[in-house]
This record gives structure tokens, sequence and C-alpha cells, in this order.
């Protein structure tokens, strides 16, 4: 999991401990949606589960909302990695594993995704996605006929829901290696063939 940066309600930049058991609870409270569904996180229970009394996790989060709210972005960071500093196979894999190893958070997510909303509120580099496919389409003769805005729609719902679909629907029995093998392989395969895919 990538370092998180906290910062107190007011903005004042807290403790390491403070960040630390921010995680912590944010960490074990991704786990308990895992286990047992997101009906099942309450304060309460993420303060057992941690070992911690209810005082402290409020103190962290105001309610069970604003926790949730914070699962989310969470997960939206785990999300976003389009345009990290990783070659593009491994910001592939990533995306992948991380959408096969947390159904029920991505189930949260693509409830959003769903909704009426701003999407840079739930997938912050939308605009950097945006501008660096019309970018790269730029370079390309009849690029320019390609609609960035719903091309980078169709890449994002195939990243996220398309293996989901595929383990749940046409391949139950495969594991998880195995389907993110399978789409990491046709993810480059049609990145190359439009071109988009440049020398790591």
């Amino acid at each position: 999991m990538p370092p998180m940066t906290v910062s107190s309600p007011q903005g004042v930049r807290r403790n390491k401990s403070f960040n630390d058991t921010h995680r912590e609870l944010i960490e074990s409270a991704v786990k308990l949606i895992a286990e047992r569904g997101v009906e099942a996180l309450s304060i309460a229970a993420l303060a057992r589960e941690v070992g911690i009394n209810r005082t402290t996790v409020y103190y962290h989060f105001d309610s069970r909302d604003q926790l949730i709210a914070e699962v989310k972005a969470w997960s939206s960071s785990q999300l976003d990695a389009f345009y990290a500093d990783r070659p593009i196979g491994e910001r592939i894999d990533h995306i992948y594993h991380f959408v096969l190893e947390n159904p029920v958070l991505l189930k949260m997510w693509i409830d959003d995704y769903l909704a009426v909303g701003d999407i840079r509120t739930l997938y912050p580099s939308w605009d950097d996605l945006v501008a660096g496919i019309r970018e790269r389409f730029s370079r390309i003769p009849g690029g320019e006929d390609i609609d960035p805005e719903v091309f980078c729609v169709n890449l994002l719902t195939s990243a996220f829901i398309g293996p989901l679909v595929f383990r749940n629907s046409v391949r139950p029995d495969a594991d998880i290696d195995t389907v993110v093998a399978r789409f990491k392989a046709e993810s480059l395969r049609m990145l190359q063939g439009l071109s988009l895919l440049q020398a790591d």
C-alpha cells in the first residue's frame, strides 16, 4: 500500500503516529469490507478490529460516512495508476490485481462511477488522462477523429469492470494471476495496435 499523507481536520499536519494510526484504520476498514462486506463496517467494528476505543476512531473519522469516503478515496488512489512513474506493464498488472483482489471495494467504486457527478472526485487524474490520450492520438494519422473522452471512458470501464466480469461469468475457475496475465496481454496488444504504447 502506498504511504498516505494525512492532515488533521483543521489542516494542521499531525505527527507520524497519527498518520500511522490513520493508515492502519484505513487498511483495517478495507480488510473488514473485503471479508464481510460494506454493511459490516462501522466505527465500533473498526475499533474492535484494531483493538482501540471508539473515541480514537472518531478522532480520525467524524462518522461512518467519512470513513467510507476515505476508503473510496484510497481505492481511487490504487486505481489511479495510468500515469504513475512505472512501466506500463507494471501499471496494468497493478490495476488488474487490485480489481480482482478487491471485488467488494470495486463494487462500491463502480456504484459511484455509474452515478451522476463529476468523475474527477472519483478519478482525480481524469483530465490528465484525457489530455494525454488527446496528445498521443494527435501524433497518429487520422487520430484527430478519435474522441478522447469517450476513449477514456471505454479504457476505464474495460480496466475496472472487464476482469471482474471475466472471472465471475466467463472463467470462474481461473485464478487471479491467470486472469491478470490474459487481460494484460490484450491490453498491451490494444495499446500497441493503437500506437499508444511507448517504450518504457
